[in-house]
């Protein structure tokens, strides 16, 4: 009669426990993969255009961008977390975080007027320093538009001229340069659009 060798239930124990782990690994991998195919739905057909994927990947994320049903859409972006699995995603990612980079950029420029705006509404003193700071100014369009704005304000009306001031200001103010890629390689649809306001 043979006898289990001590360790030999220990060692099937330790199997079982790297199967299991390794299939969560795996699974959340797939879900990193997926929730990757849901940032490229996102994106814009100029965007992933540069990415040069596969036909059939950018097949299914031009069609999940046609989709209106919730359970539809589910499907597809399974369906484009399985076609990830491909793929190598580590361009993807790079692509994504640069995107995000500029766009962090970009909207940190936008406040920057928006607060240099609020600070010529709300102090004639501010509008004195940011002439003297900005030679070039078209003074007499800068007062003129912060005199209309602030009545607009005080008034409740649209604010035609508190927008107007944000444009001159926008002009004024250089506009950042995207991180990590040439000049050349950015186009309009890199930088998600924001409201003035």
């Amino acid at each position: 009669m043979s006898y289990p060798h001590p360790n030999e239930h220990a060692e099937d124990e330790f199997d079982d426990e790297i199967e299991y782990v390794s299939k969560s690994q795996m699974k959340r991998e797939m879900n990193a993969l997926q929730d990757l195919g849901v940032e490229l739905i996102a994106l814009s057909k100029g965007q992933l255009k540069k990415l040069d994927l596969p036909e059939t990947l950018l097949t299914a994320i031009l069609d999940a961008q046609r989709i209106n049903s919730n359970s539809a859409i589910k499907r597809q972006r399974q369906y484009i977390g399985r076609l990830m699995r491909e793929i190598d995603p580590a361009p993807i990612r790079a692509y994504l975080d640069a995107l995000k980079g500029d766009n962090d950029q970009q909207t940190a420029w936008l406040h920057s007027i928006e607060r240099t705006r609020e600070q010529l509404l709300t102090d004639d003193k501010a509008v004195a320093r940011f002439i003297d700071e900005h030679p070039d100014v078209d003074i007499q369009a800068l007062r003129q538009l912060v005199r209309n704005a602030r009545a607009e304000r005080a008034g409740n009306k649209p604010p035609k001229h508190f927008r107007a001031l944000f444009q001159l200001l926008k002009d004024i103010f250089p506009e950042p340069k995207p991180s990590g890629r040439a000049d050349d390689e950015l186009d309009e649809d890199d930088v998600l659009e924001e409201d003035d306001e």
